[in-house]
């Protein structure tokens, strides 16, 4: 599996275009690819994805793409890793692809010092419980770290999931993130976690391969 970083920090544009040629040029016997990168402001609404659910840009661009999910955002401080792999040939389904996109974040914050992170059923992605804060908070309520959308053209894959790291999380209150009115969203700093966005990147890449060289099989 082959890993590239990208030229940071990348318009969303030209990746996205990027990652469509890659799929409709790949071969049967086309190796599989991750990219990382860390994206300009954007917010990304998905193809199934409610307008209602942007509430107020401030000026920040919204793309219509074509994975799954409603509304994101992605800027610096958060690292996206796009996963460019044939599921056909690894013999996967979607169901169990996004829960080894899942499971590679949770082995992150696990490495990290954040092993309360967890999944919400019904709720793709990954997030962490309010007690996980480094303000202390207290209660069941979760706040989401990672949020996840893919595509699936020809049996392939790609998008991927997005981990924040240490950004300005003010964006967030401009959309109903991932279609959740009023959904907190925070990163690693805001658990007590400081880490390099190369470093966090990385770990996911290599957790992501790991478990990508032994699944379906």
């Amino acid at each position: 599996m082959r890993l590239h970083w990208l030229d940071r920090p990348a318009p969303y544009l030209p990746v996205w275009q990027a990652m469509q040629d890659f799929t409709e040029s790949r071969q049967a016997d086309t190796p599989d690819e991750l990219w990382l990168v860390e994206h300009a402001p954007v917010y990304t609404l998905g193809q199934a994805g409610l307008e209602s659910h942007i509430l107020n840009p401030h000026g920040i661009p919204v793309v219509h793409c074509n994975r799954g999910g409603q509304v994101t955002y992605h800027g610096p401080g958060q690292v996206v890793l796009y996963t460019l792999v044939d599921l056909r040939r690894r013999g996967m389904f979607v169901r169990d692809f996004v829960a080894l996109l899942e499971q590679s974040v949770l082995d992150v914050l696990a490495d990290l010092g954040v092993p309360s992170a967890c999944r919400k059923p019904g709720a793709p992605g990954i997030y962490v419980p309010q007690s996980a804060l480094a303000q202390g908070r207290q209660g069941g309520a979760l706040a989401k770290i990672a949020a996840l959308g893919i595509k699936v053209r020809r049996g392939c894959a790609y998008h991927g999931v997005a981990l924040n790291v240490g950004m300005d999380l003010s964006p967030f209150s401009g959309i109903n993130p991932c279609g959740y009115a009023g959904l907190q969203t925070v990163d690693l700093q805001a658990c007590g976690v400081r880490a390099g966005l190369t470093d966090v990147g990385d770990r996911l890449a290599r957790h992501f391969s790991a478990a990508w060289e032994t699944a379906g099989r």
